[in-house]
């Protein structure tokens, strides 16, 4: 999925627009904790590599990592992205967005904030946005000792294959739905199996500080209901408040559309019919798509007729072209929030 995106190859992916599927508030913090104890029986040792050995607790049980990972492969679509943060190169990953034809470097490995990190690295793709699973036997021959499937939907099935290639480490064992454990969550989740939880602890904080200062300069988006959206195939569909992107929007101060929440019934999203479109004419308006989507969704009627278009309380954040604003709120990483922050307070503020 581009994160799980609403602009996938558009529906295993979730859209990373869409999607895309992890509030960035202060009360989520509290549950940053380990997932799991330390093994006591192994003395960890703190090396350049991490701590360990370590256990992880995880939706599919637990996975015990003895020593620093070498090789790890990414099954999440954006665990690369933590696991970069982390100082590691996963020698393959997930194409969360598709790469244009023809074109390289991998989109997916140039993204602002990812750039630097990867450097000269080309990973391995091991699964595109909208596939059914990762392809298993190019994991295999990664030779992988650490894979990683925190942001994603693999199945028990899945996991039990992927874990006779390698050590494997699943969803956060509190997420209910795939995709909505807090983005917060799966950074520490994906730090302790990296032997770095302290490490992954310390960048979450540091990210927690940039929206509380947001949020104090910002102090009339406290008074206003916000809603994330992308137009997905000719309909509106916005995203939750448990989604990274409304869990961004709340985390730089603004209330979520309660009433999305109700009819998306758990899920990061949920496609509007036509006649429900007002569900989204709340006070601000974050249009996440590429250009051509949103130039089709400014001719669109009912979207138009709204109340906070004709006053001006939309903005427009390109997707996967230009800044890619969208792209990094959608992924939600230790990577691409700090430059999500900056740009979507930006966009909102220039909104009043």
């Amino acid at each position: 999925m581009p994160l799980p995106r609403l602009t996938r190859p558009r529906s295993r992916r979730r859209p990373a627009a869409l999607l895309s599927a992890a509030a960035l508030g202060a009360a989520l913090l509290t549950g940053c904790g380990s997932d799991s104890s330390d093994d006591a029986d192994g003395g960890a040792q703190a090396a350049a590599g991490g701590v360990f050995p370590v256990t992880v607790e995880h939706a599919f049980g637990s996975t015990k990592i003895t020593e620093a990972p070498k090789r790890v492969v990414s099954v999440g679509y954006t665990d690369d992205q933590a696991i970069l943060a982390l100082g590691t190169k996963p020698v393959g990953m997930v194409d969360q967005y598709p790469n244009p034809a023809g074109t390289s470097p991998d989109i997916n490995t140039q993204w602002p904030w990812v750039k630097d990190k990867w450097g000269d690295a080309r990973p391995e793709v091991v699964m595109n946005n909208g596939d059914t699973g990762p392809n298993f036997e190019k994991i295999a021959a990664l030779r992988p000792d650490l894979i990683i499937a925190v942001y994603s939907e693999i199945d028990q099935a899945a996991y039990d294959k992927l874990s006779k290639i390698a050590p494997t480490v699943g969803r956060t064992k509190a997420e209910k739905e795939p995709f909505s454990a807090p983005w917060q969550d799966n950074a520490v989740h994906i730090a302790k199996a990296l032997g770095k939880e302290a490490e992954g602890k310390k960048l979450v904080q540091d990210i927690q500080a940039k929206l509380d200062a947001a949020r104090k300069a910002h102090p009339a988006f406290a008074g206003q209901t916000a809603v994330a959206v992308s137009w997905y195939k000719d309909s509106i569909a916005p995203f939750t408040t448990t989604d990274v992107r409304g869990r961004l929007l709340s985390g730089i101060g603004f209330k979520g559309a309660a009433e999305i929440d109700k009819i998306a019934g758990g899920k990061f999203f949920t496609v509007l019919s036509p006649e429900r479109m007002d569900l989204i004419d709340v006070d601000r308006i974050f249009v996440i798509n590429d250009k051509a989507d949103q130039e089709a969704l400014k001719k669109f009627e009912l979207f138009a007729n709204l109340s906070a278009v004709k006053g001006g309380k939309v903005s427009y954040l390109l997707d996967s072209e230009g800044p890619a604003i969208g792209a990094a709120m959608s992924q939600g990483t230790l990577l691409s929030l700090p430059y999500a922050i900056d740009e979507l307070v930006k966009a909102a503020a220039a909104q009043g």
